[in-house]
């Protein structure tokens, strides 16, 4: 399983060069400050941090506006503004959310997450199937992952490396020093490969990744949103399951971990375009518990169908 493109980084005296001192020095404290503050602290102080970002990130305020009036016209001005708010005060607090998925001993990770329900996971870990885990972008994604893992059903995520390299041995060895592990994610034979051997593989289609491998099919109120075909292409291939996955932060400050919903007995294998906009249905369904958790920062709408239309014509 582990012949994967990406060489996993190692430690070496150059990732000391002092060029990488303030990516050394930002980790650490962000270790240090997570390791020592109780939970309801480090709770407000992400929050202020991200309420502190939406007044200076006045170009990703605008982003985050544009997509909610796209995706929700019915909601009020005021109701969507709300959501904007606690959206950007969750995109801080995901920083912490980070660094105590990176950094924080097992004993006191397992206090901050509730197994839902993960039962189907179960079930095809003991049939030895190969499960698509359909998650989507939400800010807690990387609670998310190690939680998956600290409860017993782990798998793979796609990894895209880090330019820096001390950034990217840190970054790595936080996804995979607690079950994970990792492949390239321009190594579509190794995703199918570890389906087809009975893992599961992370996989989040609800961004706008171009139009290349895509189909424009509706998601909310968007009739012809960019959708990535890539989740026919791993499940028509590696004949796998596709269930959706989530852990969304609930009232009480807990992380429910979900994988609750199978999808693929009625997935139109042989439409991709069918099948695009199936699975947007069930990524709405995930989004929606929980909308101001998913990243709205994020210019889902920027591709458009007629090429000769300029791109994020609809931030303008």
């Amino acid at each position: 399983m582990d012949n994967n493109k990406y060489t996993k980084p190692t430690f070496s005296l150059a990732l000391l060069h002092p060029k990488n001192w303030g990516v050394w020095i930002g980790f650490g404290l962000l270790a240090i400050i997570v390791n020592i503050l109780p939970y309801a602290v480090l709770f407000r102080l992400g929050r202020a941090l991200g309420s502190l970002g939406m007044k200076y990130g006045k170009k990703r305020v605008h982003v985050t506006q544009r997509n909610l009036e796209l995706a929700f016209p019915e909601k009020s001005e005021q109701e969507r503004q709300a959501i904007v708010e606690d959206n950007f005060k969750n995109t801080g607090l995901a920083l912490i959310e980070t660094g105590i998925t990176w950094f924080w001993p097992t004993w006191r990770f397992k206090r901050l997450i509730i197994a839902k329900d993960i039962d189907l996971l179960w079930k095809y870990k003991q049939e030895n199937k190969g499960v698509l885990l359909c998650c989507v972008h939400a800010l807690n994604l990387e609670i998310t992952a190690r939680a998956f893992a600290v409860l017993g059903v782990g798998g793979y995520g796609a990894f895209r490396p880090h330019n820096n390299p001390a950034y990217n041995f840190i970054q790595y060895w936080g996804r995979t020093h607690n079950g994970n592990k990792l492949i390239d994610r321009k190594d579509l034979k190794q995703m199918i490969r570890v389906l087809r051997d009975g893992e599961r593989l992370f996989y989040l289609p609800d961004h706008d990744y171009g139009r290349n491998k895509s189909a424009f099919v509706p998601f909310f109120a968007v009739e012809d949103a960019c959708t990535t075909t890539g989740t026919s292409i791993l499940a028509n291939t590696s004949h796998c399951a596709i269930v959706m996955g989530s852990g969304f932060r609930n009232d009480a400050h807990k992380y429910e971990i979900m994988a609750d919903t199978a999808i693929e007995e009625n997935y139109p294998r042989k439409d991709l375009v069918a099948a695009a906009a199936y699975t947007n249905k069930f990524v709405e369904m995930v989004i929606l518990r929980a909308p101001s958790q998913w990243m709205w920062l994020h210019k889902r709408y920027k591709t458009m169908q007629d090429e000769s239309v300029p791109k994020s014509i609809r931030y303008k």
